[in-house]
């Protein structure tokens, strides 16, 4: 059974890690806490996020300047743009923010996260199937590098959740692992790579991630597991990282039912509340019982898993008294602002909260050294800062990456190698995920795929899945030496879980001919596509529709290099005939 713990306010202690300030930058923390204005007080506690040429999210008229003259954020995120555009963007936002902002990057796989341009190496799925931890090494490395020289300070990764649930499609590609031990080492060495670039880390998504199949971007996630069980997994990831000294953690939210209630026993199934907005969850299990000392931020706030929870009126403020330091994104600057300000002004976040939340945040800052920075005009980056963006070395730790974690998940009829000298006639399957979403599949990635396999010798024939006429079986076996179906399917916050869509009811594109030719299936993303397709014999995981992911699974399907990855238990998805 896990400790009760007394839900109290636990004070931050800057000399302490994940700080370990010394006395000159404490004094600067506590010197600019007391300079500031409420108004620029409660500004620090917010994250604004920022796009090219859209601002669909902050609903606002602002220019940059006026944002930051007006609301005093203490942090940013971007949506989008090339590295060239990042960095012009967040050397505006240093020139015009009087303290210096944390600038934050969502780099799980590479530097692609920070940059259109930024080089990815590997997503956790794929560090997890290559076995090597200098993969994930490479990926945290990476990030770092690129992120810094776009002006980025702060990575909001990696991911710590486990992957319990086959189901489950959020954490799918995220999640290094199936068991806190697999998480645990690979989680460690993405830290170590990211350090080499002085980038504050954030990992997430607290309580967990992983055990259910649905998303809190659309309801709110429930982590099932008892006390017990959870102290066994997550909470062994957890302690680990603290121990580690992470800077910063961000809460899910997720709610922990068994846990707190086990902290709180008057709590009633209606009271649960995601963690983001439990104090028994963040002042009392994380900063209390766990003695996490570093900085707590909420996972994007327009999430339905917040936003069903109670007034976005109330839980604003409620964020922060629950123990939470900063409040990723606004809805509306203004009405969000007043929120917070009108929070403060009742007591729901009492002075106390508020000093301590404040002091986290600066902490940080001054850990990274921003303050002094700005003061000896080093915060800015330069035009040669970006001649680290896919260079050489950072394409070679890829190539190594892509070619120990694509993975050969199973080959039942030894259908392979596949080459133009014997199958040269190839009958060419793209199945797609969401179109028009947020990370909808590269619109270029069929057309690569033609012009690669054509380059390889093969004629390809791009199937028309619309139609359900499938035509003469043996008309279709003269026709073609070999079927090749590349998935996908990408999809981000408009579905539970995302599954294998076919154009059409009864598309021919369905595997209807896997004993009629030979047929490799290939997913371009998710890991669990074997149980829409059970009946493909050949199926491979390449994890990413990069370039260099598609040449490299080719290279492999033809011979020209052998399978190195090794897919974990998920992948056959509680189901028997996926092995077959």
């Amino acid at each position: 059974m896990g400790t009760k713990v007394e839900i109290k306010l636990p004070k931050v202690d800057l000399k302490a890690k994940p700080y370990n300030l010394s006395d000159q930058d404490i004094q600067w923390v506590k010197d600019t806490i007391a300079s500031m204005s409420d108004e620029e007080k409660i500004g620090q506690l917010f994250i604004n996020l920022f796009f090219f040429g859209n601002d669909q999210y902050s609903g606002n008229d602002f220019t940059n300047q006026q944002l930051l003259e007006k609301f005093h954020i203490g942090g940013a995120r971007y949506q989008g743009g090339t590295s060239e555009q990042v960095q012009g963007l967040i050397n505006e936002l240093q020139t015009h923010s009087k303290v210096p902002l944390l600038v934050a990057a969502n780099c799980d796989a590479g530097g692609n996260g920070a940059c259109n341009d930024g080089t990815y190496i590997a997503s956790a799925a794929m560090c997890e199937a290559s076995g090597d931890t200098q993969v994930s090494y490479d990926a945290g490395y990476v990030s770092g590098r690129e992120e810094r020289a776009i002006g980025v300070n702060w990575n909001f990764d990696p991911c710590v959740d486990i992957l319990k649930n086959w189901r489950n499609t959020i954490v799918n590609t995220r999640a290094y692992g199936t068991n806190a031990e697999t998480v645990i080492k690979h989680t460690n060495a993405y830290l170590e790579g990211l350090a080499e670039s002085n980038i504050a880390a954030c990992i997430k998504h607290w309580p967990g991630d992983g055990t259910e199949e649905r998303d809190q971007h659309l309801v709110l996630g429930v982590n099932e597991l008892s006390v017990e069980e959870w102290e066994e997994s997550f909470g062994k990831v957890y302690r680990n990282h603290i121990e580690n000294g992470v800077d910063s953690i961000m809460a899910g939210h997720i709610a922990l039912p068994e846990y707190q209630k086990a902290l709180v026993p008057s709590l009633e199934d209606k009271d649960i509340l995601p963690a983001t907005l439990a104090p028994e969850l963040i002042n009392g299990l994380l900063k209390g019982a766990l003695g996490f000392n570093g900085l707590v931020l909420t996972d994007a706030t327009h999430m339905l898993g917040m936003t069903a929870a109670m007034r976005r009126e109330d839980y604003v403020p409620q964020a922060i008294a629950a123990g939470c330091d900063m409040f990723l994104f606004f809805n509306n600057i203004e009405e969000d602002f007043g929120f917070m300000m009108n929070g403060y002004k009742k007591g729901v976040i009492t002075e106390e909260r508020l000093q301590d939340a404040l002091e986290r945040i600066l902490g940080l800052k001054a850990k990274y050294g921003l303050h002094k920075a700005k003061e000896n005009g080093t915060l800015l980056r330069s035009k040669e800062d970006l001649e680290v963006i896919g260079c050489d070395d950072h394409i070679e730790r890829a190539k190594l990456a892509v070619d120990k974690g694509i993975t050969l998940v199973k080959n039942s009829l030894d259908q392979l190698p596949i080459r133009p000298e014997t199958h040269k006639r190839i009958r060419l399957y793209f199945l797609e995920g969401e179109v028009g979403g947020i990370y909808e599949p590269n619109e270029k990635t069929l057309s690569f795929i033609v012009d690669e396999l054509e380059r390889r010798g093969f004629e390809v024939t791009v199937n028309d899945g619309t139609s359900r006429i499938k035509g003469p079986t043996l008309k279709y076996r003269e026709e073609v030496d070999a079927a090749f179906i590349f998935a996908d399917v990408v999809g981000y916050g408009a579905e539970n879980n995302y599954r294998i869509r076919w154009k059409t009811a009864m598309s021919n594109e369905v595997p209807w001919y896997v004993h009629e030719v030979p047929t490799v299936f290939v997913s371009l993303n998710f890991t669990t596509h074997l149980t829409d397709v059970p009946m493909v014999k050949c199926y491979i995981n390449a994890y990413k529709d990069t370039e260099l992911t598609i040449k490299t699974v080719i290279d492999k399907i033809m011979g020209e290099s052998e399978f190195k990855g090794t897919p974990n238990e998920n992948v056959w998805c509680n189901k028997w005939d996926t092995r077959l």
